[in-house]
């Protein structure tokens, strides 16, 4: 029997991959301290991708609602995670950015990171792990795991065995954004990290778009796993990874132990019940075992930015036929891992390839970047008459002729005119009209204001039921009133 350590992600890719990552401060701190006191290894926090869309879809200053978040939990190390050569565009941001990225993050209290990079640009992870390691942080390298002809064993091995290698990276983590990681392929995978991972813990994070992740998880304890990320029911399972109710119960009944206090976790799951059905997100999600799932390896977030996209162009029936596109791009591209950028970019190609009737016809910045090597060395070759589209596109002289630049940290200073590097991050980030609406919206909200009542009930289910342009109800000392919209 073995004692297994649990990670929370209920604040970060459980809100990422149900949400559209708009959970504010005000929404969590609530429940923080209990979420800090239920015996998690870690808990998984923020990501620049947050970032953005607290300050552009939320008007929320990202990095005091992280403050208040880590001081809220002083138990339990916080986790943010970096890709290592991007921050939030799909293109790559300067080497000296993604420094004082990490370096701002452990200045706020983040003392555990994870680094990934789909392309494995290992020197560059490295990097980012030597500066955590700088405040003393411990740092987990990420494997993004996708099933291709060329993404083998013995692939990931010579990767995990690079990783490992360096006294800057404290674990391995197996990252399967598809929930494709089944007993069969993990009982060739594991043995194989294990053998080369110089003793270091070996994590897994499985998405359960296919509603296998959590039997995946007890494979994986079979063969040595010791470290599993989980969500708190109603942000877990769907596109999130499975829920940590389950997996401790599991773990229970099969005779290991861990160390959650399970009685703690009922509180948290009632009150992001309360806050995702008054804020109108989904939550306790469930998916069914889908094929085409396996063939394109899409995210489950991502689906929902190709439905807005099909929709802009009348398109919504056609999500079928995107998604088998995207498995033919993925397939033409080499195979990239589909993580963030290559979910994105291969995605968004699918769409365009559907939407303009020709395939290739018009090509994003971002596929011909990756073409032109940008974005470092592929898994597999581009096919060759793909490649030549590619390369002979209307765009494609221009992008390459204007390779990513490497600015230094004082220049990205002067550039964006400020020397505190929270402020320099931000502008990166999102435009200076973006920042200023933040400002104008005043300090994080500390707690959420629609979270359900019984006036607030009744309210809701008044708003089902009411035909008539105007409605005037008075509910004892509260009076409503409701008005079709376009009054």
């Amino acid at each position: 029997m073995a004692h297994i350590d649990i990670l929370d992600t209920t604040l970060r890719d459980g809100q990422q991959a149900l949400w559209g990552m708009r959970m504010q401060a005000g929404m969590a701190l609530p429940v923080a301290p209990v979420i800090d006191r239920s015996g998690y290894c870690v808990i998984d926090l923020t990501a620049s991708s947050l970032f953005e869309v607290l300050i552009r879809s939320c008007r929320e200053n990202p990095w005091e609602g992280m403050d208040l978040m880590v001081q809220a939990m002083p138990r339990t190390p916080k986790r943010s995670g970096m890709r290592s050569n991007a921050a939030v565009s799909f293109g790559v941001t300067p080497d000296a950015l993604m420094d004082a990225w990490m370096r701002q993050l452990n200045v706020h209290g983040v003392r555990s990171l994870w680094v990934y990079d789909v392309l494995f640009n290992i020197d560059k992870m490295l990097r980012l792990a030597s500066i955590a390691k700088e405040f003393g942080s411990s740092c987990s390298g990420a494997l993004m795991f996708t099933l291709s002809p060329v993404h083998t064993d013995a692939y990931y091995a010579d990767k995990a065995q690079k990783l490992a290698a360096s006294d800057h990276i404290d674990s391995i983590l197996l990252y399967d954004t598809a929930g494709v990681l089944e007993k069969e392929r993990l009982s060739t995978l594991i043995p194989a990290l294990i053998a080369v991972a110089r003793g270091k813990p070996i994590e897994l994070h499985a998405n359960n778009i296919l509603g296998q992740s959590g039997k995946a998880y007890l494979d994986a304890v079979a063969l040595g796993v010791t470290v599993f990320h989980t969500s708190n029911r109603p942000l877990a399972n769907g596109p999130a990874v499975p829920s940590v109710q389950m997996f401790a119960h599991n773990l229970t009944m099969l005779g290991h132990t861990h160390d959650v206090d399970v009685a703690l976790l009922e509180p948290v799951a009632r009150h992001f019940e309360r806050v995702g059905k008054a804020a109108g997100y989904p939550v306790n999600q469930n998916n069914e075992y889908d094929v085409l799932a396996i063939q394109h390896q899409i995210p489950g977030g991502m689906v929902g930015t190709l439905k807005a996209n099909l929709a802009q162009h009348g398109m919504t029936d056609r999500l079928d036929e995107v998604l088998r596109e995207t498995a033919e791009v993925r397939r033409e591209l080499g195979y990239p891992g589909m993580a963030t950028p290559f979910s994105q970019i291969v995605g968004i190609q699918a769409v365009l390839n559907i939407v303009s009737g020709k395939r290739y016809s018009i090509v994003t910045d971002e596929v011909i970047g990756y073409a032109a090597g940008f974005y470092g060395e592929m898994v597999a070759p581009i096919d060759p008459n793909v490649l030549d589209k590619i390369m002979t596109s209307a765009r494609a002289k221009q992008v390459i002729a204007r390779p990513p630049e490497q600015p230094t940290i004082q220049e990205l200073r002067k550039r964006h005119g400020t020397d505190d590097d929270d402020e320099l991050i931000l502008r990166a980030l999102v435009p200076e009209a973006d920042l200023n609406l933040m400002r104008a919206a005043g300090p994080v909200k500390q707690d959420y204001p629609l979270l359900s009542s019984p006036e607030l009930d009744q309210v809701q289910r008044l708003m089902r039921i009411a035909k008539s342009p105007v409605v005037k109800v008075r509910l004892g000392e509260m009076q409503v009133e409701l008005y079709r919209q376009g009054r």
